[in-house]
Formats: structure tokens, sequence, C-alpha cells
């Protein structure tokens, strides 16, 4: 299946004592490039988290966000840490002891003080396994709108194939009549510029620009290159690169037909030709 680069996710799981959000979001880029916008909290988990993404994405411009929410339902007991209570106790004694004068330290001064007030908090190894649980789910739904999109973009393309085959197939049989055409005015002028009026000069003359003019090759290859489309996205995956080359080539021969092309039809269906493939080439963009 095709997937597009563009993407979003949005999960989040009840901790009890806090919730945890994760979202995923992505646009294209030509490789995978991860960025996270996480909390704190959460920043130990930067590693493995895009271990977890770059496993089951190839490319995008992801960015990755993440935080502990404090929940509303479960109450944090706060408690002061005993431990350090008792240091601070002992050094205050220690500082009155030389300098008697010294303002004691007030409650709102212990507990402001680094580490005294400590709070229930979520063990880590619990907080990680949640995490990467929940990065799981966050990758699931943000791969399946990847596959959504992809649907839609790889429908339109073979919309635009279609269309694409329609004008060629059209075009085929104008080449003969408008080589003709074009050979029987080329010969009427070569006889007014020649004097001599040499017949087997004439002919060489006009031979060998028809060859050169010709473009039955160009819709031969063109018609090749979109069926190397169609099987691409057939066979589905990561077709943006390759897929991006053949608009390359398609619109190289689409050039050389419109700058080869001696009928107004055949110059309108190359144009017509470079803007579908134009139109194809927006989307594949998106491509992963």
């Amino acid at each position: 299946m095709i997937h597009s680069m563009t993407g979003y996710a949005a999960v989040q799981r009840d901790l009890g004592l806090a919730i945890l959000h994760l979202e995923l979001k992505s646009v294209n880029s030509r490789y995978l490039d991860i960025s996270f916008r996480i909390g704190e909290e959460l920043r130990f988990l930067e590693m493995p988290l895009r271990e977890l993404i770059s496993a089951r994405i190839s490319r995008g411009k992801v960015e990755c966000r993440g935080n502990l929410a404090s929940s509303a339902t479960v109450p944090r007991e706060l408690a002061p840490h005993a431990g350090l209570l008792a240091q601070l106790g002992k050094l205050e004694a220690s500082v009155r002891a030389v300098l008697p004068a010294a303002q004691p330290l007030s409650v709102a001064e212990v507990l402001r003080w680094p580490g005294v007030l400590a709070d229930q908090s979520l063990p880590q190894a619990t907080l990680q396994s949640e995490c990467l649980a929940l990065a799981e789910t966050a990758i699931d739904e943000f791969l399946a709108t990847r596959s959504r999109e992809g649907v839609k973009l790889a429908q339109m393309i073979s919309e635009r194939v279609m269309h694409m085959r329609e004008l060629l197939a059209e075009a085929g049989p104008l080449l003969p009549v408008a080589l003709a055409e074009y050979q029987e005015r080329l010969t009427s002028k070569l006889r007014e510029a020649l004097s001599s009026h040499d017949e087997e000069r004439i002919r060489q003359e006009v031979g060998l620009y028809a060859s050169r003019i010709d473009v039955a090759e160009e819709i031969s290859r063109l018609t090749a290159h979109l069926g190397e489309v169609e099987r691409v996205l057939k066979k589905g995956g990561a077709a943006g690169k390759r897929l991006d080359f053949l608009m390359q080539e398609l619109n190289r021969e689409a050039n050389t037909l419109a700058s080869k092309s001696v009928s107004s039809v055949i110059t309108g269906i190359a144009l017509e030709l470079k803007l579908l493939i134009e139109q194809m080439r927006e989307q594949i963009q998106n491509l992963e």
C-alpha cells in the first residue's frame, strides 16, 4: 500500500497520578527527520521513542510531542523529606551557635528548599513501559492516517495516468497524417528554393528531416513510463522516490514531444501531458 508522508495522531492514557499525552504529526521530507517537544519528566525517553518511530517510519519530517498532566481525580499527597529536614535543623543550629543574631528559617523557606517537599510520583520504569506502549498505539493510528491519505493520492495519480493514456491514444493516429502533411509542405518549399528541381535530393532532405520530427518513439517511451508508474503504485511500499524519478522521465519525453511536434493538435496534447505530469509530481512529493 502507498503511504503519504502527511499524518497525525494524538493519544492519552490515565496513569492514575497523571495523564500521559502523546502526539505525532508529520509533513513531507526527503529523509526521515524526527524532532521532539516533550516535558522534562519524559526527556529520558527520547532515545527509546526515536528508535520506536524510526523502526516503523522511513520518510517524513516527524514531530513527537509528549507531556504529563496532573490527574484531577487523584489528589497528590505532599510530604516533607524527613531526612533532609533533620539535616537543615542541624545546619541551622550550627549557624545560630556561631551567629546568634541570625534569623531562623521560616516554614515557607524550608518548604522551598530543593528536595524538601517530596510528592508521589510514578516510578521511572513504570513511566517508560506505559509511555512506549502508548507510543505504539500512537504510531498505529499515525500510520493509519498516512495510509488513508496514501490511498487518495494513489487514486489521484492513477486517474492522471489514465487521462495521459487517453491523450497518447488520441495522438497515435494523428502522427502519420501530420507527418505526411508536413512532408508535403516541406517538399513544396524545397522545390521553390532549389533551382535544380533535383527530386532525389528533395526526397533525401525531406526523409532526413522527417526522421528528426518523428515523435513515435517519444510516445512509445511515454506509454512505457506510464506502465511503470502503474506497476509501482500496485506494488506499494516506499514508492515516492521511484515515482519522482518517473515523473522526471515523463516530463523529459513530453518536452521532446512538444519541441518536435509539427502539428498544433499534437503540441496541445504535449502541453496537456506536461500539466498532468506536474499535477502528479506535486502529489508524489507527499508520498513515502
